[in-house]
């Protein structure tokens, strides 16, 4: 218990800038508190202590801002950062070295029994905001940006943003050790998928509108064609007035 209880406070050196010892972890980082608190709710209700067990779940949150159900499977070094509303449903399963930010929901979207809730990766970053719902799959390593609405599996390394959340940029196997994607935006510069699609039809638009004003410029400038001689005859007899009476029947 000891040994996992450090660990949790070592997790935040290296994805919080903020952090200047393990004494401040342990009397400031509401993340942390929430942690201690699942851990022994989490042994009561294992232990058959089911409305013991949610008790001490609804301290916590009363004293974290932090809802993590006594269900939940929890992996090692997890980091809740800031953590205020931060939601962890029943049969959440959550691997190691996950990071996940203020307002993020791991939530189910059926009453069914059984598997509700997500199943995150070793790994994995979910930036503020984000939920992530239903009985999927996130992947080892993938991140997911702020405010992102997650409703199917997500692929290993991949970035997810928008709503609902799609692939943005490319996927990344393995991320170097020595990166960490603050709030699962791996770039200040990422486009959200949608705005990329639109601005690729606009420039097609504009090579279209480009075209077609060539193709008139081309068009006024052409000169016309002179008529042939046989066009000049045809014209002239039908001119004369017997070329209008057989014309007429």
């Amino acid at each position: 218990m000891f040994k996992r209880i450090w660990e949790d406070i070592g997790c935040v050196f290296g994805r919080d800038p903020a952090v200047r010892s393990r004494i401040e972890v342990f009397f400031c980082y509401p993340g942390f508190h929430a942690l201690l608190f699942y851990h022994v709710s989490h042994w009561l209700w294992q232990s058959g202590f089911r409305l013991l067990g949610r008790f001490v779940s609804h301290v916590g949150r009363m004293v974290t801002g932090i809802e993590i159900h006594p269900g939940a499977q929890i992996g090692r070094r997890l980091f809740i950062d800031h953590g205020m509303g931060v939601v962890i449903g029943e049969t959440s399963v959550i691997g190691d070295d996950v990071t996940v930010y203020h307002d993020v929901t791991l939530g189910g979207v059926t009453w069914s029994p059984g598997k509700r809730h997500p199943t995150v990766g070793d790994g994995v970053v979910i930036g503020a905001g984000a939920q992530v719902l239903g009985p999927i799959t996130v992947g080892r390593d993938a991140r997911i940006g702020a405010n992102a609405v997650v409703l199917k599996d997500v692929a290993p390394g991949a970035s997810m943003v928008g709503i609902p959340a799609r692939a943005a940029g490319p996927t990344v196997a393995k991320p170097e050790a020595s990166s960490f994607d603050a709030y699962g935006t791996p770039s200040p510069d990422i486009a959200d998928p949608t705005t990329r699609a639109v601005d690729k039809l606009l420039a097609e638009v504009r090579a279209l509108r480009d075209r077609v004003e060539e193709l008139e410029q081309a068009a006024a400038t052409k000169p016309e064609a002179a008529p042939s001689s046989d066009s000049e005859a045809e014209a002239e007899e039908a001119a004369t007035p017997l070329g209008r009476r057989a014309a007429g029947g």
